[in-house]
């Protein structure tokens, strides 16, 4: 299984992170974030809007459940299923008109939608460790596996 490690020491630090991975996604991808609240999902997102050219605030969708985000070349939708009560209302909402190959899908809290959304291309977790964050990305298919492949080598380049 492919997967990526990285520790964050701040919140620039997590944008930065976003940003790299932002260089290697593509329209049709999923990617899942996942955390405790206040671990840095919503931030980490931000920073891969910004890093595909987004230039307006970028807001939690916790209320709304999903923030659409219009790109000249991508469509992007930022998913907070927090407040979720049934997964069975993402079915009412037409959850999977979201899912095309034109599009790329962050959603936070998954685990609220089960049944309803597809495979994660990277299921991304973030988490505390001491006085920093965490981040764990694993490949839920090919795509994902590609990507992370991508992350590591450019951070064992950074290495040396």
């Amino acid at each position: 299984m492919a997967v990526f490690y990285a520790e964050l020491e701040n919140e620039q630090a997590t944008l930065q992170c976003a940003a790299q991975l932002a260089h290697y996604v593509a329209g049709g991808q999923t990617l899942f974030l996942q955390g405790p609240l206040g671990a840095g999902k919503t931030t980490f997102s931000r920073g891969v809007l910004q890093a595909l050219g987004h230039k307006g605030n970028v807001k939690s969708p916790t209320y709304t459940l999903v923030e659409p985000y219009q790109l000249p070349e991508l469509a992007i939708y930022h998913f907070d299923l927090y407040r979720l009560t049934d997964s069975e209302e993402l079915e009412f909402m037409g959850i999977r008109d979201y899912f095309r190959q034109d599009s790329l899908c962050l959603i936070e809290w998954p685990e609220r939608g089960e049944g309803c959304l597809p495979q994660a291309d990277l299921d991304i977790h973030l988490s505390y460790v001491e006085q920093q964050r965490r981040i764990e990305i694993r490949a839920g298919t090919p795509a994902g596996k590609a990507i992370i492949n991508a992350l590591n080598d450019a951070k064992n380049h950074e290495k040396k």
